[in-house]
C-alpha cells in the first residue's frame, strides 16, 4: 500500500503518459511511481553510490592477475 497524493500535470504530458501506460499495460500510479523513483536516482547521487556499494557488497570480487597486473602497469605510468 502506498500514500495517496494529489498532483498536476501539463494536459499534453498526462495524455502521453496515459497513452504509455497502456502501452506498457501499467497503472497510471505505478507509471508516475516509477518515472518518480527513476528522476529521484538520477538526481540524487548519493542514492547512486549508496545503489553501486550495495551491488558491490552482492557480488564476491573474483581476483584476475591479468587485471591486477595491467592496473599496476597503468597505475605506475599515470602522472599524478
Amino acid at each position: 500500500m502506498g500514500m495517496k497524493t494529489a498532483i498536476s500535470v501539463p494536459d499534453k504530458v498526462f495524455r502521453e503518459a496515459e497513452r504509455y501506460a497502456r502501452h506498457v499495460r501499467k497503472s497510471r500510479s505505478a507509471l508516475y511511481s516509477a518515472a518518480l523513483t527513476e528522476y529521484l536516482a538520477r538526481h540524487a547521487p548519493e542514492a547512486v553510490t549508496e545503489a553501486l556499494n550495495r551491488t558491490w557488497r552482492e557480488i564476491e570480487p573474483q581476483e584476475d592477475a591479468f587485471v591486477t597486473e595491467a592496473a599496476r602497469w597503468a597505475l605506475e605510468r599515470t602522472p599524478w
